[in-house]
C-alpha cells in the first residue's frame, strides 16, 4: 500500500483533534486526587490513609471494571458509526448503560462490606474501618461512573470531544467547591469527601445527557430510549467481559506491586517509593491514553466504513504518535531527574531512592506509551479477547514472577519489582506488534 504524505498529514490532524481534548478530559475526570487533597488538609493521618486505601481498592473492584465493560463500545459504537448505522450507536450505548448498572449491584455489595476484606488482606483495622466508611458513602458514584464512561464512549466514537472537555471542566470546579463545603466548611470529613465525589459524578452525567438530548450533533445517533437495547445482550457481553478482563488484569498488577513492596525490608520506604513511581507513571499515562482513544476511534470508524487501507494508515499514525509521545516524555522525565522525588517527599531516603529509580521509570513511561496505544488499536479492532490473553501472559506469567525473583531472590527490592513491571510492558508491546504485523486488514473489514 502506497501512502501519500498528504494522507498521513490529514490522518494525523484527525487523531490530534481527538487526542488532545481526550487528554484534558482524562485529567478532569481524575476527581479522586482533588478529593484526597481536601482529606489531607484535615491533618488526620488516619482519615487520609483510609481515603487513600479506599480509593485504591474502589478503583480495582469498581471503576476499572466499569472502564473495561464500557470499552466494548470502542468496537461496537466506533464501527457502527463508520458503517453509518447511526441509530445503532445509541442502541449499543443504552445496552452498555444497562450492563454497567447491573454490574454495579454486586460491586456495591462488596464496597459496603469492605472492612473485613481489607482485614483479610492484612490491612490495619482502624484504617480499614475508615476505608469502608468512605466506600459506603461512595456507592452511588459507582453507577454514575459506569454511565459516564458509556456516555464518553458514545461521544468519543462520533468525534464529539469538546463538549466533554467543557462538561468535565465545569464538573471539576463544582467538585472543588463541594469538597471545600462538605469536607472543610461543614466538617463532614471523610463522609463529605465521598458525598462530594458522588454528587460530582452524577452532575457530570446529567450535563452530558442534557447535551446529548438537546444537541443537533447527536440527533442521528440518539433517538431516545429503545427496547432494542434489551436485545443481543449476550453478544455484547462476549466483548464486554474480555474488555473488562483486559483492563483489570493490567490495573490489578500495579496494585499487586504495591502490596508486594509491603513484604520487603523497611516496608514503609519501599511502599512509599513504589507508590510514587506508579503515580508518576499514571500521570504521564494520560497523554498516550488520549492517543489510544484517537487511534481506537479512527480505526473502528474506518473498519466500519469498509476502508481497510484507511484503517491501516490510522494504525500507523497512532503508533508514530505513541513513539513521539514516548520520546518527549522520556526526555522530560530525564531532564528533571532530581526534581520528581522532591515533588512528593522531603524525606532524604525517599528522595534518594526515587531519584535512583528515575531512569527505570523513564523507560517504563516510554514503553507504556506504546502499550497504551496498542491496547487502543486492539479495542478499535475488537481484539479484546486476544488482549486479555496478552495481558494475562505479560503480567502474570512474566512480569509478576520476574518482579518477585528480582526483588526477593536477587535482593533488588523496589527496583526489582519495578523492573519486572517494565519487562511485562515490553513483552506486552512485542506481542501486540506481532499481532498487528500479521493482521490482514481486508479480513478485519469483512469480520
Amino acid at each position: 500500500m502506497k501512502i501519500e504524505r498528504k494522507e498521513i498529514i490529514e490522518e494525523a490532524k484527525k487523531q490530534l483533534w481527538l487526542a488532545v481534548p481526550m487528554v484534558i478530559v482524562c485529567i478532569f475526570q481524575n476527581l479522586q486526587i482533588i478529593t484526597l487533597m481536601f482529606v489531607g488538609h484535615l491533618n488526620q493521618d488516619l482519615l487520609l490513609a483510609g481515603a487513600s486505601l479506599a480509593i485504591s481498592i474502589l478503583n480495582v473492584i469498581g471503576f476499572n471494571v466499569m472502564m473495561g465493560v464500557s470499552s466494548a463500545l470502542d468496537t461496537f459504537c466506533g464501527q457502527a458509526y463508520g458503517a453509518k448505522q447511526y441509530h445503532m450507536v445509541g442502541i449499543y450505548t443504552q445496552r452498555a448503560m444497562l450492563v454497567t448498572t447491573l454490574v454495579s449491584i454486586p460491586l456495591s455489595i462488596i464496597w459496603a462490606y469492605l472492612e473485613p476484606i481489607l482485614v483479610i488482606l492484612h490491612q490495619d483495622q482502624t484504617i480499614a474501618a475508615q476505608a469502608q466508611l468512605f466506600a459506603r458513602y461512595s456507592i452511588p458514584s459507582l453507577a454514575a461512573n459506569g454511565l459516564l464512561r458509556c456516555i464518553v464512549k458514545f461521544l468519543q466514537t462520533q468525534n464529539i470531544v469538546f463538549p466533554m472537555v467543557l462538561a468535565n471542566g465545569i464538573t471539576t470546579l463544582v467538585h472543588v467547591l463541594l469538597c471545600w463545603t462538605l469536607v472543610i466548611n461543614l466538617g463532614f470529613g471523610i463522609k463529605g469527601a465521598a458525598i462530594a465525589l458522588c454528587i460530582s459524578n452524577w452532575f457530570n452525567v446529567i450535563l452530558l445527557l442534557l447535551y446529548i438530548k438537546f444537541s443537533s450533533s447527536c440527533k442521528r445517533t440518539w433517538v431516545g430510549l429503545s427496547m432494542e437495547s434489551l436485545h443481543n445482550i449476550p453478544q455484547f457481553l462476549k466483548l464486554a467481559f474480555p474488555s473488562a478482563v483486559m483492563v483489570c488484569l493490567e490495573s490489578w498488577t500495579f496494585e499487586l506491586m504495591v502490596l508486594l513492596s509491603g513484604a520487603l525490608p523497611n516496608p514503609k520506604l519501599q511502599t512509599s517509593v513504589l507508590s510514587i513511581c506508579i503515580n508518576i507513571l499514571g500521570t504521564f499515562w494520560m497523554v498516550p491514553f488520549g492517543v489510544s482513544v484517537a487511534g481506537s476511534t479512527r480505526i473502528s470508524n474506518e473498519l466500519g466504513a469498509g476502508s481497510p487501507n484507511a484503517a491501516s494508515l490510522a494504525m500507523l499514525v497512532a503508533l508514530f504518535m505513541a513513539f513521539a509521545c514516548g520520546i518527549l516524555e522520556f526526555a522530560f522525565i530525564m531532564s528533571l531527574w532530581k526534581v520528581w522525588a522532591k515533588a512528593f517527599s522531603n524525606v532524604y531516603e525517599v528522595v534518594s531512592y526515587v531519584t535512583s529509580m528515575t531512569p527505570v521509570l523513564a523507560i517504563a513511561i516510554f514503553v507504556d506509551s506504546f502499550q497504551t496505544t496498542l491496547q487502543g488499536i486492539a479495542r478499535g479492532c475488537g481484539w479484546q479477547k486476544l488482549g486479555a490473553f496478552v495481558n494475562l501472559g505479560s503480567f502474570y506469567l512474566v512480569g509478576i514472577p520476574f518482579s518477585a525473583v528480582l526483588a526477593f531472590i536477587f535482593h533488588m527490592k523496589g527496583q526489582g519489582l519495578f523492573l519486572g513491571l517494565v519487562t511485562a510492558l515490553i513483552v506486552q508491546v512485542v506481542c501486540f506488534l506481532i499481532v498487528i504485523w500479521r493482521t490482514n486488514w481486508e479480513k478485519e473489514v469483512v469480520s
